[in-house]
This record gives structure tokens, C-alpha cells and sequence, in this order.
């Protein structure tokens, strides 16, 4: 991109094909909040008559000492007051809030408006704080359960799909190749592959890896893992793992297995050995335990 781009832009001079190319460039979105925030700022008012005044006072006082200003040092100082206006209004656009759980770690969160969101281990959601009354929109990566507030449309946006409610309660999780989204009170909007669909309190929409796959009626009012358990219907067993290397920051390697198969069961998040036998014992798999390594192997292939 041309450097002088932004100062045509700023005094309406690109071309229709200038234009369209200062368009693609990363920086187009930031030049375009700032340019809105400055719109806004006022400018001091100006007395026309009491400057011409001073100025007149100003001619029949001696004269001061001439002080020669370096024109570079004039430059930098413009320079230095162009940067921190730019970076104040980029942080004041910009406001937002990050929050992130580690493995083995949850975490409940309260939003501007009072709405709750319990972060499962491995999670993350991201909002605009300043902007929260006018749109509760919020990102999401990993899973989540919410209780969201009566209000405004409530918009939680995924790489997989896109949620919206009024005021309800619903668990979204959206992990490699797994998209669940399940409503345990009131009514939610999924939005996946530009197809729209209404749940009632009581079901689930399920997506494992890039097939919609039908699914039972939620047995509880809340996600187990709410209360410290995990649990899975007809999963197949490498999303099973993948969850409990999540609860207990472990790695698990598979010897002999079949990661497809159908995994219907429960386990704990705060015993690790009572977790394994919950997986290995219906599925005849042994496991020996090495530090943060957990190596899995069938038993008929011993």
C-alpha cells in the first residue's frame, strides 16, 4: 500500500481503484473506528475578538528573544502527538474483555447485564464491555454454559455456528470437530451452515465432524460437568479422551484401540484413576499412568 494512502483517504482524494485496494489492507478497519471517534470530538471555541486583541498587545510589547526551532524536533513532536491521539482512540475503541480458562481450570463470569457464563476447562469468550447494552453479542471457543439475563437478543458467535436467545439457559460446545448445542429453559436460535432452527428446553443439536447427528433428550437441568462430571451418549471414544485430557491437563496415547467406537457413559473430573476405569472398563482397555502420560491399550491385544 501507498504511504500516502491514509492522507487521501482522510480528504476524500483515492481513486475508485485506490480505494478499493486501501480496502484490503489490515489496517483499513483501525483507520475506520478512529476516523468515527474523532468525528465525534468537539473542537474548543475560538473568540475571534480577543485574539485579534492579544495580538494587538502583543505587537506594541518588546521584543523577546528569537528561539530558532528545529524543524525535525517540530516533526517529531507532531509525530509523538499523532500517535498517542491514534493509540488512545484505538484502546478506546477496542475495549475488550478477554477471558480464558487453562486446562483442569473453570471459571464463572458475570456480564455487564448480569448474565452468568461458566467457562469449562480449556475456554474462552471475548465482548465488548462498553458496548454490552447496546449489543450483548459475545465470542466463544470452547464450551460454555449461560444464564442469560431478560433483555436484548443475546448473540454467542462460534467458528461453527451462531446462537441467539432473549433469556434462557443453554450449554454451547464447540471444540475440533464437535458442536453441541443444548437448551435446558426457554428457546434458542442455532445458526449452522446458514440453516436456522429453533430448541426447545429439553433438546440438543449435535455436530460431529461436519455431520449433524441426532441426539437424546438432556437427562438434567444443567450440563453434567457443571457439578464436576462428564457425560457423553453413542460419542465416539476420541472425543471422550479429548475431554478428559481437558479435566486433568494430561496427554493420552492409544495403543491398539479404536478411537470410533461409541462411547455411552459418564466420568468424573476430580479423580483421574476413577475417570479411567469409567472409560477403559466398559471398553476392555487397560491404562498405565506415567506422569502427565496416560497410555491406553487393549487388553486382547496384550
Amino acid at each position: 500500500m501507498q504511504e500516502n494512502y491514509l492522507a487521501k483517504w482522510l480528504n476524500n482524494e483515492l481513486t475508485e481503484a485506490e480505494l478499493e485496494t486501501f480496502k484490503k489492507s489490515d489496517a483499513y478497519a483501525s483507520y475506520q473506528k478512529i476516523a468515527a471517534v474523532s468525528a465525534t470530538l468537539e473542537a474548543p471555541e475560538f473568540d475571534i475578538d480577543k485574539a485579534l486583541t492579544d495580538s494587538k498587545n502583543k505587537r506594541t510589547t518588546p521584543k523577546g528573544k528569537v528561539l530558532k526551532l528545529n524543524p525535525f524536533k517540530k516533526l517529531m513532536r507532531v509525530a509523538a502527538v499523532a500517535a498517542l491521539f491514534i493509540t488512545t482512540a484505538y484502546f478506546f475503541i477496542n475495549s475488550d474483555e478477554h477471558i480464558k480458562t487453562d486446562l483442569a481450570q473453570t471459571e464463572i463470569v458475570i456480564l455487564p447485564d448480569a448474565s452468568e457464563v461458566v467457562l469449562n476447562a480449556e475456554s474462552e469468550i471475548e465482548y465488548n464491555k462498553k458496548n454490552w447494552s447496546k449489543k450483548r453479542l459475545l465470542e466463544l471457543n470452547g464450551e460454555a454454559y449461560f444464564k442469560v439475563a431478560k433483555g436484548k437478543k443475546f448473540t454467542v458467535q462460534t467458528s461453527s455456528g451462531i446462537v441467539q436467545v432473549l433469556g434462557t439457559q443453554f450449554n454451547v460446545a464447540n471444540r475440533p470437530n464437535y458442536f453441541e448445542v443444548t437448551c435446558f429453559e426457554g428457546l434458542v436460535s442455532v445458526t449452522y451452515k446458514n440453516n436456522t432452527l429453533k430448541l426447545p428446553a429439553g433438546t440438543s443439536f449435535l455436530v460431529l465432524n461436519d455431520e449433524i447427528v441426532s441426539t437424546e433428550a438432556p437427562k438434567t437441568d444443567q450440563p453434567s460437568w457443571i457439578t464436576n462430571e462428564s457425560a457423553f451418549t453413542s460419542i465416539p471414544l476420541n472425543f471422550v479422551l479429548a475431554e478428559l485430557e481437558r479435566q486433568y491437563n494430561v496427554t493420552i496415547e492409544t495403543k491398539t484401540i479404536n478411537t470410533n467406537t461409541l462411547f455411552t457413559g459418564t466420568f468424573t473430573n476430580k479423580n483421574i484413576n476413577s475417570a479411567l476405569k469409567s472409560i477403559c472398563v466398559p471398553n476392555n482397555i487397560s491404562y498405565t499412568v506415567e506422569g502427565n502420560k496416560v497410555i491406553l491399550h487393549a487388553k486382547n491385544a496384550e
